[in-house]
């Protein structure tokens, strides 16, 4: 497994890979790597001749109060997770060699981006399509690979894609959770012993609305309501939003028609947990 660590020799194995024929497949992350990271390589290992991991925590999608000092970094277990799955090359740059002295350019997001985590965390997302737009341009990927947990992110990267022309077609995995439904993210190591037992209100929430659009319901407002009802057994949480959205431009529902995903965020102590669940179904008769 080859650690690369600068741009130049980023760019060049890629283009000596694909000279010869090699499909490359990709997984961009920031490290902390768990079983959700396990199942997006597997997935491009299944895919791909050879198949690329970056680690960066990339400096520009956080806040000034948010958690990037403090965010989880683990390069060594990280490595030996993905030399086991047998990773083809870690791509790991510093900020300087990500960002380097006098960068100015920054790429504009789409409107797909501007509610939800947009609001909640202004400039996040242009943090993420500016950084996605590098390491594509850099990996020139045939395939990429992103974690459904993070709905909002993975819609914004499809359409930078297609907007932009960008290598790597997108491929978006299903939500990797432990036992108790609680989806897997590097952040969920901040959790004390009994956030960690509050945190799966979250998706119990999600469930609930999707119990009731099984059970007939399509008024969005009532789902919502659901949601935030069984939100609100878990004293330990705060709910920053539970959305019943379209699945392609996040814009909310009023009434169902054919598919919704739900959308939820919510504090549980210092953590921020983020999930959503898709659903489809047939119209009323």
């Amino acid at each position: 497994m080859k650690i690369i660590r600068t741009t130049p020799a980023m760019a060049d194995w890629s283009r000596r890979l694909h000279r010869e024929g090699v499909t490359i497949g990709f997984v961009p992350t920031m490290g902390a790597l768990h079983e959700g990271h396990r199942a997006l390589i597997r997935a491009a290992r299944l895919a791909c001749d050879a198949v690329v991991v970056s680690i960066f925590v990339n400096p520009t999608q956080f806040g000034p109060t948010e958690d990037l000092s403090n965010y989880p970094r683990q390069l060594r277990l990280d490595q030996a997770l993905c030399r086991k799955e047998g990773v083809d090359a870690i791509f790991a740059p510093t900020v300087k060699t990500m960002y380097p002295v006098g960068a100015q350019t920054v790429v504009t997001v789409p409107g797909i981006a501007r509610r939800w985590e947009g609001e909640a965390r202004p400039h996040h997302f242009q943090g993420v399509a500016t950084v996605v737009t590098k390491l594509l341009s850099l990996v020139q990927p045939d395939k990429t690979w992103f974690g459904q947990k993070d709905y909002q992110q993975a819609a914004l990267v499809q359409q930078l894609v297609k907007d932009l022309n960008l290598p790597g077609h997108p491929i978006i995995h299903p939500t990797v959770r432990e036992a108790d439904g609680l989806a897997l993210s590097s952040r969920n190591v901040y959790l004390s012993s009994s956030e960690r037992q509050a945190a799966p209100v979250l998706s119990r929430a999600l469930q609930a609305g999707i119990a009731a659009i099984r059970a007939g319901e399509r008024n969005a407002a009532r789902i919502q309501r659901h949601m935030l009802r069984v939100a609100a057994t878990e004293p330990l949480a705060t709910v920053e939003y539970l959305a019943v959205c379209d699945p392609v431009t996040l814009e909310p529902l009023s009434q169902l028609n054919r598919q919704a995903v739900l959308l939820g965020a919510m504090r549980i102590g210092r953590v921020r947990l983020l999930d959503n669940m898709l659903t489809s179904f047939r119209r009323k008769p």
